[in-house]
């Protein structure tokens, strides 16, 4: 079971003021890449994994954007972390 869960909403700033939805698109793309589990939800996303790998994904989808042309970004993060272990479906399962 993994240690960590991180749940991220970044908030990119756009070159010109267009609507954002393409830029969050590309840093989910970084989270499908990286092979961790995650779920998608309205207004952000969690990841299940260890803590440092689940930084160096931050990382990254920070590094996308400013490839894309954000000129900034901004990033809420949730971290819980527990060394026995926590899961979105432990944390969930009662309300499903």
């Amino acid at each position: 079971m993994a240690s960590t869960l991180l749940s991220i909403q970044v908030i990119p700033k756009t070159p010109n003021g267009e609507n954002s939805y393409p830029y969050v698109d590309r840093a989910i793309e970084v989270i499908q890449q990286s092979g961790l589990k995650y779920q998608v939800n309205a207004l952000d996303t969690t990841m299940e994994g260890e803590l440092e790998e689940l930084l160096e994904v931050v990382r990254k989808m920070h590094e996308v954007l400013v490839e894309a042309g954000s000129p900034s970004i901004i990033s809420q993060i949730k971290i819980a972390h527990s060394p026995t272990g926590f899961s979105m479906d432990t944390l969930t399962e009662k309300y499903r």
